[in-house]
């Protein structure tokens, strides 16, 4: 499961580069790495991220 959070991270972080917020995507990059070492890191990264841009 926690391997299942990590690659789900690295995809929505591929995907915010394809739509070209590369911030973003390398955000959710170093959130992805992080994550193998602190779990749940890279969902709460990309929630905010979520929340802050329907917040705008």
């Amino acid at each position: 499961m926690k391997n299942a959070s990590t690659v789900t991270t690295v995809v929505d972080a591929l995907v915010e580069v394809a739509n070209g917020r590369t911030r973003s995507g390398l955000l959710l990059l170093g959130a992805a790495a992080a994550s193998t070492r602190i779990p749940g890191l890279g969902t709460a990264a990309s929630v905010v991220l979520r929340v802050a841009r329907r917040g705008r």
